[in-house]
């Protein structure tokens, strides 16, 4: 089931655990990855930190984790991307619009488009290009 929630014609809010790996034959360990992540140096010094899961010509995807009160301004490519919380809360600024993402949720920016985010607490996330 999705929870769909239209801020643009491009732009969606779904709600699936599982939507990531049940359309590809690979499977992660996303808490132990996460874990992973936090103790390297990098995440002790503050700094966020992240991890290639997946690079290929057709796609890439990559595990972030955020420190809370991380802001990120970014500028989409010509790709189509999807950010999935899987751990925290993310607020993203679109076009004047903002939306919240917990756990288990994400956006799909479909066209190119200039954004921002920052997360709330902790965050964990998928960062996913098509």
């Amino acid at each position: 089931m999705f929870l769909e929630k239209e801020l643009s014609k491009t732009v969606f809010v779904r709600q699936n655990l599982n939507e990531l790996t049940k359309n590809s034959n690979t499977e992660f360990n996303f808490p132990f990855l996460i874990e992973s992540l936090k103790q390297e140096e990098k995440w002790i010094n503050g700094d966020l930190n992240m991890m290639i899961l997946l690079k290929s010509p057709k796609k890439k995807v990559v595990l972030t984790i955020l420190h809370a009160g991380t802001e990120i301004d970014s500028q989409q490519l010509n790709d189509s991307i999807t950010i999935k919380v899987l751990e925290g809360r993310l607020n993203l600024h679109i076009r004047e619009r903002s939306v919240s993402l917990i756990k288990g949720e994400q956006l799909t920016l479909n066209e190119k488009l200039n954004y921002s985010y920052n997360s709330v607490e902790e965050t964990a996330y998928l960062l996913t290009i098509t």
